[in-house]
């Protein structure tokens, strides 16, 4: 072999090694980076759990307050309605 085909040789070796070194670091960063992300997912999906049973309760306590303030204002109109009927009919 020729001394330029050593020396290409050493250098292909050379940026060869540089990039298994790379990728193997790369592929740490990216393991890290999934781990990472899970952990984020996780706790997202579990502030969402607790956001939808928050929600679920509200409604629970919100639901029979407006069932009684429409009630409410259902009897209010009946009333009125029936004081401007008697007005009416006074006159």
């Amino acid at each position: 072999m020729s001394s330029s085909a050593e020396i290409l040789v050493v250098i292909l070796s050379i940026f060869l090694a540089l990039f298994l070194v790379l990728g193997i670091i790369l592929m740490i960063y990216l393991i890290v980076l999934t781990h990472q992300i899970r952990k984020i997912t996780k706790s997202a999906e579990e502030a969402v759990g607790n956001v939808g049973d928050f929600v679920s309760n509200i409604t629970k306590i919100v639901s029979p307050v407006f069932v009684a303030e429409m009630f409410n204002r259902f009897i209010k109109k009946v009333k009125t309605t029936k004081k401007s009927k008697t007005n009416k009919e006074e006159e």
